[in-house]
């Protein structure tokens, strides 16, 4: 994740890790409430559907999606194919 860039967007694939860049700071929460957002727009999933889990205070994240597949999140993501 790399917060405070100049818009938010999906990057490229680094093996299993998705980077991502989001407009906003890394404070009180609002880099992460930002790629919750934009992981759940991108999927066409509700909001509360994505979750940052683990890595909240780190640049690498864990976030649960709930309401998709593997196999659709990875394909709609641009993902490496599932195995």
């Amino acid at each position: 994740m790399t917060p405070r860039a100049s818009r938010d967007e999906i990057g490229i694939w680094q093996g299993d890790v998705l980077r991502v860049r989001v407009a906003a700071p890394p404070v009180d929460g609002k880099a992460n409430a930002a790629i919750e957002r934009l992981l759940a727009k991108t999927l066409g999933l509700p909001k509360p559907s994505v979750r940052v889990i683990a890595g909240a205070q780190r640049r690498e994240k864990t976030v649960a999606i709930e309401g998709a597949t593997r196999r659709d999140i990875l394909k709609r993501l641009g993902g490496p194919r599932p195995p």
